[in-house]
């Protein structure tokens, strides 16, 4: 028998338990109660009331962190809210809102350094824009555009997702080369409930445990793969407990509630950074709207349980938090509210002008160095487009 073979996996994380004083179970399985800091009052809890336990206690986010971090969830819900306005005036071909889920999407992106990456999916269009890519780039897959509108490596930020679970993929690959470089580089990988029902999720996170990658899964669990109950798609405890099959740490938080959000995923990604492993965070949240202007929400759910999750809004209750607080007052509202107007002013006009379109394109970025076949389709495109200009031409002419 080969030595190895006694040797235990490459993924297995034998430090993290004792560093905190406990079994690998309790380190891996996710705290008995979902972990949330502030009620949807916007009270702060009582820390033994947090949902905490050994091995998952949880610091309470700066005053500067928190204050940066309304600021993004307000210009987040005047993000959804006006692009939901520029697709019933043609201006955007289809847009997936999560208003209500802006909470899970700013901590997403604020929770991470500078070179660590980002990989969303279709929804997460805030976490985009708070992770520093331009509001209108953001958007540009959504208008229909051939291109993602922004370039990843720029703001180490993965084009949108929009086929299921497939950017867990590629935020495991990243991870895996930045591991084999060298690099100090944490890798958070988005996805919904949904996601988790596909062969993709398995395969992501197993080949990040066994190769001990520094990737944070955050999984937004709204309750509805499109018409679907979370009921009707797995019957584990929660989505956070199946972390413990692939050897990996998990976790449950209230995803509307920021304070919370961000005190997690902050500890995450400073666990994965520091040798940890993968990590698996489920944030328990709602999607108010509709899956997309094409979907027609009334037909698989009922009003009365959207009323419910309204008194949730993660928005009112952080800013009746800050409030309570004093961290928050009239003016300084009166400044993040004109901001967030002046991003949706900004988005009204950069999404209502023409953008020229150049049949070439379609040739121009498939390979690197163009092959024969797509050179003479080219050629043949090129010789069609100046035979059709040519008549236009000489009657102009004449």
């Amino acid at each position: 028998m080969d030595a190895s073979e006694n040797e235990p996996a490459v993924g297995a994380d034998l430090d993290a338990p004792l560093r905190f004083g406990i079994t690998a179970e309790d380190y891996m399985l996710p705290a008995r109660q979902q972990i949330q800091m502030v009620e949807p009052t916007g009270l702060l809890k009582a820390t033994e009331a947090q949902g905490t336990q050994p091995g998952h206690e949880y610091q309470l986010p700066s005053t500067d962190v928190l204050l940066d971090a309304y600021r993004h969830l307000v210009v987040g819900r005047r993000v959804n809210d006006q692009n939901s306005a520029l697709v019933r005036q043609g201006r955007m071909a289809v847009y997936p809102s999560s208003h209500g889920q802006e909470a899970c999407q700013v901590a997403a992106a604020l929770c991470l350094s500078k070179g660590d990456w980002l990989f969303p999916t279709y929804r997460d269009s805030v976490a985009v824009m708070t992770k520093g890519v331009d509001p209108v780039q953001t958007m540009t897959l959504f208008r229909g555009d051939w291109h993602g509108g922004y370039n990843p490596a720029d703001h180490q930020v993965g084009i949108q997702c929009t086929p299921l679970t497939t950017q867990l993929l590629h935020a495991v690959g990243v991870a895996h080369a930045a591991k084999l470089r060298g690099e100090d580089t944490v890798v958070l990988a988005m996805c919904g409930d949904g996601a988790t029902s596909e062969g993709d999720f398995h395969e992501a996170l197993n080949f990040a445990a066994v190769f001990h990658l520094p990737v944070v899964f955050f999984v937004q669990n709204n309750q509805y793969a499109i018409s679907v109950p979370l009921a009707q798609q797995s019957v584990a405890p929660s989505l956070a407990h199946k972390a413990v099959g692939y050897g990996m740490a998990g976790e449950r938080v209230d995803g509307n509630d920021l304070v919370a959000l961000m005190a997690v995923l902050d500890r995450a990604v400073a666990l994965a950074r520091g040798g940890s492993g993968p990590l698996l965070v489920e944030a328990h949240t709602y999607r108010m709207q509709a899956h997309t202007n094409a979907d027609d929400a009334t037909r698989y759910r009922q009003d009365s349980e959207v009323a419910e999750w309204l008194d949730k809004d993660p928005l009112k209750r952080m800013r009746t938090y800050l409030q309570a607080q004093g961290l928050l007052d009239d003016a300084a509202e009166s400044r993040i509210a004109e901001e967030a107007e002046a991003v949706a002013s900004q988005l009204r006009t950069g999404l209502g002008e023409d953008v020229p379109v150049d049949p070439q394109d379609l040739f121009r970025y498939v390979f690197s160095a163009p092959t024969t076949q797509l050179k003479e389709q080219a050629a043949m495109l090129a010789d069609e487009l100046a035979r059709d200009a040519a008549p236009q031409e000489t009657e102009s002419a004449q």
